[in-house]
């Protein structure tokens, strides 16, 4: 497995991650019902047993609950667990410029209470969780400059930003010294945003890794939600998640399937992650209820799709848009 750099700082991360939006959300998730402590824990060590070493949380995911559990989780690996990561752990969270966020002051304020709930003394990526904000772009940039000058934080990214507000934000870290290291989008073959709306080229422009969050569109390219099998829980009433839309799907989950088969068997989900990692920085952050999803996930390592594959989902992706 080849490790790669966090955009243009020395951070070395896995080409796949773990998003724990999972871990402790009762709201879409349902954290507590038919899953729980016991079975994110085994999706921790399993994620971490397959050489992944870049773990992605946030102050909102289930109110602080997703940090406190990841920082637990962290403390409590010991020599055993510590010895088999490939690389240090990178722990990731984000703040939330909520309306009642008026000032960079609260951007400090939140921080401190990220590391409070991890249980640590600095994070290794701090993302702005969504561009809309009361707070200028300038004001947040220069307070996370400004938690890097301070040790709390060893890189800084944004997430949901548009092109031109990752150039703003770019311009303004560089002129403190500091590298926009990521931009976290939703990107996956069923959201292919980023490769239209200049998000992907800028990234690659200012040598920003992409981390792309629902890379299997929240379960969809698994192929487990039929019309005979729909999702459980209020994500039934996404749009994404209508029966016309499973109906439409199918095709694409064939071909997945078909493709994967000619790798040893790998599943629909595995071969939609190594599409997304065959792209050049690009890190796919699925999230894992427990160890099976953990351990699915982590099957799209170590191999690679052919360019004619990844040409041919494309074109099967594009059928599906229209």
């Amino acid at each position: 497995m080849e490790f790669q750099k966090l955009g243009a700082t020395s951070i070395t991360v896995s080409p796949l991650g773990m998003g724990t939006w999972q871990w402790g959300d009762t709201m879409i998730w349902q954290y507590g019902g038919n899953y729980g402590p016991q079975d994110v824990r085994a999706a921790f060590d399993i994620s971490l047993a397959a050489g992944i070493n870049f773990f992605d949380s946030a102050e909102i995911y289930g109110r602080g609950d997703s940090e406190r559990i990841l920082g637990q989780f962290v403390a409590q690996m010991g020599p055993p667990l510590a010895a088999q990561a490939p690389a240090p752990l990178v722990i990731a969270t984000k703040f939330a410029p909520l309306p009642t966020r008026l000032t960079v002051g609260s951007l400090h304020r939140a921080l401190d209470a990220s590391l409070k709930r991890l249980g640590m003394s600095h994070v290794d990526l701090y993302q702005i969780h969504f561009p809309y904000s009361l707070i200028p772009i300038k004001s947040l940039m220069n307070g996370l400059a400004d938690a890097v000058a301070e040790g709390k934080v060893r890189a800084v990214g944004v997430s949901n930003y548009s092109a031109e507000q990752m150039q703003r934000a770019y311009d303004v870290l560089a002129r403190r010294g500091v590298p926009l290291a990521s931009n976290q989008v939703e990107y996956s073959l069923l959201k292919r945003t980023p490769q239209v709306n200049g998000v992907l080229d800028t990234c690659r422009k200012l040598n920003v890794t992409l981390i792309a969050y629902s890379p299997i569109a929240q379960g969809l390219l698994t192929g487990k939600y039929t019309l005979n099998s729909p999702v459980p829980g209020v994500r039934r009433f996404m749009g994404k998640f209508h029966q016309g839309n499973l109906a439409k799907i199918q095709p694409l989950i064939g071909l997945l399937r078909e493709i994967g088969q000619a790798h040893t068997g790998k599943t629909p989900a595995q071969v939609a992650l190594n599409w997304l990692m065959a792209q050049p920085g690009v890190i796919p952050i699925p999230g894992a209820k427990n160890g099976r999803q953990a351990a699915e996930n982590a099957g799209a390592l170590g191999w690679s799709l052919s360019l004619d594959e990844c040409a041919t989902l494309d074109k099967a992706a594009e059928r599906w848009k229209r």
